[in-house]
């Protein structure tokens, strides 16, 4: 599996973008797609999953509210539309496949480039 995250870019606190990764190489049937951030100086940490039924989601704290994962099983995509936007937020954004509906980067077997996401005044 082949994931390419794009959407990225810069925008003001407040504001809002719309992450989207496409997967190519083979279905995405049956796997939880997740996103993941890594801020300049910090470890990968967990922003966003969800389920091949895209019922079941999980958020981590500090975007909950703010963030919703969203996917499309006939396009083979996932989307992640952030709002209300914060300078914290500014990172590089992975998206990533694995079969476990999990926070731990290490329970994914498959990842993107990643996009950059910079939130300033």
């Amino acid at each position: 599996v082949q994931l390419q995250a794009s959407g990225g870019g810069l925008v003001q606190p407040g504001g809002s973008l719309r992450l989207s990764c496409t997967a190519s190489g083979r279905t995405l049937s049956g796997y939880v797609m997740g996103w993941f951030r890594r801020a300049p100086g910090k470890a990968r940490e967990f922003v966003s999953t969800l389920k091949w039924s895209g019922i079941s989601t999980m958020y981590a704290d500090s975007v909950k509210g703010r963030f919703t994962i969203s996917r499309d099983n006939a396009k083979n995509t996932v989307d992640l539309q952030m709002n209300s936007l914060k300078p914290e937020d500014t990172a590089v954004y992975y998206c990533a496949a694995g079969r476990s509906y999990s926070a731990i980067p290490g329970d994914y077997d498959y990842w993107g480039q990643g996009t950059q996401v910079t939130v300033s005044s």
